[in-house]
């Protein structure tokens, strides 16, 4: 391990197409979705154990999720918590984290990544992992990690890369684009130049706020002006202060669609974000009729390809559905065809119509 090295786990999210098991309250991060045992935030910190120390993990969120961070992850320093007073998406979050990182390591290199995404061949990752941390920080470049596309999905986003590669395995950015359709996501996969973007950054501190400085000026101006109160007894006020005045806006629009300096890394390993339910079919057990099955007490008739999960000890029966979607929690019920499944944040629009924020 090098102690140069970061990483930034943003885990303030909410994951309403996983409704209705994610929720406001218990976002999917702080579950264990999978039926394994640990939370996808246990996974994803565990993960980042293999290359980096326990000192140098820091943990962005919410601050009504602090006290369940505390919990799934005892051992994770409360300075390494950073609180974000109001939700502005994923550039405001990294800045806050980076600026932390910059105020102990001006020299770090950091990998920023989401706490809810299921990497299978985690060796591989950790392996890979390392080589750009170290690629980052002799370069001036931006690496975001790519994963090869297998099927045209559109719930993902797609960076097409400039042929040619160097000799680290790594290519320049040529687009970004978010989610498209059904055709143009089969035009790219045929196409051959087009990779799935995995929403994972590689940067060094020095090169993370030259671009911002250049792209986000606003962003870089208020963090870089506050940065010595960080990691002292002012910093929650102090942020308090700002934060919610700045812009709502994600890391990719602010700044990796603007900056000419970003490159990928074509990984392949058995990664999916868990964007919505039907992430869920490839990689939990399934019984002979190909459901997706996660809950004790299941028990399927002429259903196929189906995803179940039951909450606790309820035993569910299913019969003759095929290709859907049954998720019990002890407040909610969703039944919904897997084709619909980016439907599910226009159902959560329409409960909170019925019931407020209490169910979802």
């Amino acid at each position: 391990m090098y102690k140069n090295q970061f990483v930034l786990i943003l885990a303030g999210g909410v994951g309403s197409r996983f409704w209705p098991k994610s929720t406001t309250r218990l976002p999917k991060q702080f579950q264990d979705i999978l039926g394994t045992g640990s939370s996808l935030l246990q996974m994803t910190y565990n993960r980042a154990l293999r290359f980096v120390p326990e000192e140098n993990i820091l943990i962005s969120t919410q601050d009504s999720y602090r006290d369940l961070v505390r919990k799934q992850l005892p051992n994770v320093s409360e300075r390494n918590i950073l609180m974000e007073p109001a939700r502005r998406n994923t550039a405001p979050a990294i800045a806050y984290g980076m600026s932390k990182i910059a105020r102990r390591d001006d020299q770090a290199s950091v990998m920023v990544c989401p706490s809810d995404h299921l990497i299978l061949s985690e060796d591989i990752f950790a392996d890979r992992a390392i080589e750009i941390l170290e690629y980052v920080k002799d370069t001036n470049r931006i690496v975001t990690l790519g994963i090869t596309p297998n099927k045209p999905h559109t719930g993902y986003g797609y960076i097409q890369f400039v042929d040619g590669k160097d000799e680290s395995g790594i290519s320049k950015v040529k687009t970004f684009t978010e989610k498209p359709s059904e055709d143009i996501a089969r035009s790219f996969l045929e196409s051959g130049d087009f990779l799935w973007n995995a929403g994972i950054f590689f940067w060094s501190v020095k090169t993370f706020f030259g671009e911002i400085k250049k792209h986000i000026p606003e962003l870089f101006e208020a963090f870089t002006e506050n940065q010595t109160v960080l990691d002292t007894d002012e910093e929650l006020p102090l942020v308090k202060s700002f934060y919610p005045r700045l812009e709502n806006e994600s890391i990719d629009f602010a700044l990796l669609e603007k900056s000419k300096n970003v490159f990928v890394a074509p990984m392949d390993i058995g990664w999916s974000d868990l964007g919505a339910w039907g992430a869920l079919h490839g990689q939990v057990a399934r019984d002979k009729n190909d459901n997706a099955l996660v809950g004790k007490k299941i028990l399927t008739y002429e259903s196929n390809g189906n995803i179940v999960h039951v909450s606790g000890d309820k035993i569910a029966v299913v019969e003759g559905l095929n290709d859907y979607i049954v998720v019990d929690t002890p407040h909610a019920l969703l039944i919904c065809r897997k084709e619909s499944e980016q439907k599910v944040r226009d159902f959560v629009k329409d409960v909170k119509l019925i019931e407020g924020d209490r169910f979802v």
